[in-house]
């Protein structure tokens, strides 16, 4: 209660905060001003990674051609410092950009507390119906949209071609199979079998729902994490490192992760498009065609990954709300999308992009759209985001050997019932 009468407040500082200020700090119309003509700043937060971030600020600086009034004040936030830093800036009203790239699930948090704007009925919101409907599900907050897709993905099982045909094992399909290949590929070849993310609780949905599980059931509000699918999941973790299968870190897990695949020092690891275009800079991956993606090995309840992906977020204290929203509208375009599958292999949220030929016949699009089509849609909730720090501690207890999983799944079960008051 305490917390809805603040956001409430919030949402109507915000709103007088941008009817009053109608234009940019530089003094010139806000857009939809005067003549009509786009103008003034968009501070725009992009959270893509190293490899993805050129072309995303290239895209930005196309948008201030078509629109020569209107500056785009580029800034790249590190996504693990992006969900922390917009709160703080929108919280203290200062600071904030007007337009986020916001991971999907950001979105019900931020607008739980009054920190976007929300899109129907504006230019944000083009071509609605164009736009896959779980990726479509994700922008939504108790009957309006916050965001707009920009991108779709989920996790999927890269491996490296040549190790596993020394190796002489085929992909893995179950995680029964990721040990066996793990031992002959340790014997053949010296390296690894996985790198298992030990400090990220986005690695370990795809355990979790192999076995069937779940983090909450959001329709009859119940925690399932502590149900025996999550017990299961713990123990998997725990056996893969124990066994020798996996190696994994309690931190900096995405550099060492990746850096150990793009060496060779490891033979597998779950991961998403995004990360294409970096494992291809590795040294093992200068041939492309060495680098395979199948799906992510089963639980003994079959194959799950999650849904992720990326939207495009307004700040609801813009003072510029209309170039944002036109700025919205241009970055997930079907013309952009199609762009950004071409040049870093993501893939698009409009189906219509699926039916251009460079798209359809992209290989990464051909294998991870089915893909996507199955991924487990995740608690679009506003404690979705939060929900992933219970699991992120006791995965770190579970693999140091400090608890057990069962205790593992209890505990993150009873932090879940303190977090959701209406679960049960």
């Amino acid at each position: 209660m305490r917390r809805g009468i603040a956001a409430t407040a919030l949402v109507a500082a915000l709103a007088m905060t941008a009817s009053a200020c109608g234009g940019d700090d530089d003094g010139r119309n806000g857009a939809g001003g005067g003549n009509g003509e786009l103008s003034g700043t968009v501070t725009f937060w992009d959270t893509s990674n190293e490899a993805e971030k050129a072309t995303y600020q290239a895209l930005a600086e196309r948008f201030e051609k078509e629109h020569p009034k209107v500056d785009v004040k580029y800034v790249n936030v590190p996504f693990g410092e992006a969900n922390a830093k917009f709160k703080n800036a929108a919280g203290g009203n200062s600071g904030a950009p007007d337009v986020m790239r916001t991971e999907v699930a950001w979105v019900a948090d931020f607008a739980s507390i009054g920190y976007l704007a929300p899109l129907d009925g504006t230019a944000a919101l083009d071509d609605a119906s164009d736009y896959l409907p779980q990726a479509a599900a994700s922008t939504k907050y108790e009957g309006k949209t916050y965001a707009v897709p920009q991108v779709i993905d989920t996790l999927a099982l890269f491996y490296n071609k040549e190790l596993l045909k020394k190796a002489g094992v085929p992909a893995p399909a179950s995680v029964a199979e990721l040990k066996t290949a793990a031992t002959r590929i340790k014997e053949k070849t010296g390296a690894t079998g996985l790198y298992l993310r030990g400090d990220d609780p986005y690695w370990f949905l795809p355990y979790l729902y192999g076995e069937g599980g779940d983090l909450v059931d959001e329709k009859n509000k119940t925690v399932t994490i502590d149900d025996e699918p999550g017990v299961k999941a713990y123990r998997i973790l725990k056996d893969l490192v124990d066994s020798e299968a996996a190696i994994t870190d309690a931190s900096d897990g995405w550099n060492n992760m990746q850096n150990a695949f793009k060496s060779g020092k490891v033979a597998m690891m779950l991961n998403g498009p995004w990360a294409i275009e970096d494992v291809k800079a590795g040294a093992r991956f200068k041939d492309p065609a060495n680098l395979g993606v199948a799906p992510v090995p089963a639980g003994s309840a079959g194959q799950g990954s999650p849904q992720g992906g990326w939207n495009l977020s307004v700040y609801a204290g813009s003072k510029n709300l209309d170039a944002s929203y036109a700025f919205v509208k241009y970055m997930s375009s079907a013309k952009v999308q199609q762009e950004t599958t071409e040049k870093l292999s993501l893939l698009p949220t409009r189906t219509s992009v699926y039916e251009v030929p460079a798209v359809a016949e992209n290989e990464m699009v051909r294998f991870f759209k089915p893909a996507v089509d199955k991924a487990v849609e995740r608690p679009w909730i506003a404690q979705g985001n939060a929900l992933f720090e219970p699991v992120r501690l006791q995965m770190a207890n579970v693999l140091a050997g400090k608890t057990s999983p069962e205790k593992a799944a209890s505990s993150t079960g009873d932090a879940y019932r303190k977090l959701l008051k209406d679960y049960k």
